[in-house]
């Protein structure tokens, strides 16, 4: 046992051993006490209890501990995350159930990855060994993995045009006006699914929609409301007044589900024969066109919910087509006209007199 060693304000200090790091580095605890015997008891419980608990994580399998992790963190993690949760463990670890965590090191977690990667997208094997990490930390805070995961891949996704935009909404008008209200909350509001259909018309006021909740699946496979996805997604955002006549001034504003809204605007760009996208890339056209027309990146994150301009660099900067082409043709204008000064004044340089 480590020997207390008197400060120089007249207490005791001891080091009890934690843990060592992925580069070998020793950690250690810390431990003070106005006397010797009790600075040195705290560290020796300290030492008896981390060793009773990691003996008793030891003897869990992957399945049990991955179980006993989802049920910590029951009542703190959203619906949607514990039913991602459970999904890799029932299936994607599947086949690793039974092996305890205690044998669990770097090179069992690269073939266990190697594994898992087979006809899965790097982005599903990274978030599923993001929860395998996790759970293991929980119980084994010792332990240090060092792997190499799939690269990942750059998305390749469809901005909507003004064009887009407008032929979906022109024929919503006329044959579904309820998924009309989604896409104008989602591409003019930059809302995602579950925050609209979470939407009530206490949440208006003066044509400025209140955002503070969303409605998602619980592992009942049941729709219930709960907060955002983060909190910087809890926000305000204006609309124009023309827009919010279309809604309800009492009840929900939008009287579907997520599924029923993916569902209804696939439906609609096949009859329109619109490039395929997703419902959620309306706010991709949101943040583009706010981009594109010279917005702010601080005011596209606040209205969009984001909480840094990450996904702003990596995706939504995507300028829209239109906009691409507006923009092209505008560079090479300011072009010809600096090449067309400099031929002329090379002309008169060169014109004999």
């Amino acid at each position: 046992m480590a020997t207390a060693r008197k400060l120089p304000s007249g207490r005791w200090r001891v080091k009890a051993y934690d843990y060592k790091d992925s580069n070998g580095k020793e950690h250690y605890k810390s431990f003070t006490a106005d006397t010797k015997k009790e600075a040195e008891y705290q560290a020796a419980l300290f030492s008896l209890n981390k060793k009773k608990s990691n003996s008793k994580n030891y003897d869990l399998t992957l399945k049990e501990a991955m179980y006993k992790y989802c049920e910590m963190k029951s009542n703190v993690l959203s619906p949607t995350t514990l039913t991602s949760y459970k999904s890799f463990m029932n299936h994607t670890f599947k086949d690793y159930h039974d092996i305890l965590i205690k044998k669990i090191d770097s090179t069992f977690a690269q073939r266990l990855i190697n594994d898992v990667s087979i006809g899965r997208s790097p982005k599903t094997v990274r978030n599923g060994y993001g929860f395998f990490y996790v759970v293991l930390k929980a119980f084994l805070p010792e332990l240090h993995l060092n792997i190499t995961l799939p690269q990942k891949v750059k998305p390749k996704l469809y901005v909507p045009t003004d064009n887009d935009i407008k032929t979906i909404t022109e024929h919503l008008s006329n044959n579904d006006r309820e998924l009309l209200k989604a896409v104008y909350l989602a591409a003019f509001g930059t809302l995602r699914r579950s925050e609209i259909c979470a939407l009530t018309a206490a949440d208006v006021k003066d044509d400025v929609i209140h955002v503070n909740k969303a409605l998602v699946l619980n592992e009942q496979k049941e729709w219930v409301i709960k907060t955002t996805k983060t909190l910087s997604s809890i926000r305000v955002v204006d609309m124009p007044a023309i827009i919010m006549k279309e809604f309800s001034t009492q009840g929900k504003l939008v009287n579907l589900n997520p599924n029923q809204i993916s569902n209804r605007f696939t439906k609609v760009l096949k009859t329109l024969d619109i490039q395929c996208f997703r419902f959620h890339d309306l706010r991709h056209y949101a943040a583009s066109m706010m981009h594109a027309i010279g917005v702010p990146d601080v005011y596209i994150m606040q209205r969009g919910g984001w909480s840094s301009d990450n996904t702003l660099k990596k995706i939504y900067r995507g300028v829209m087509d239109d906009y691409r082409e507006k923009f092209t043709e505008k560079t090479l204008e300011h072009i010809e006209e600096l090449a067309s000064d400099q031929t002329r004044n090379h002309t008169q340089k060169n014109k004999k007199p």
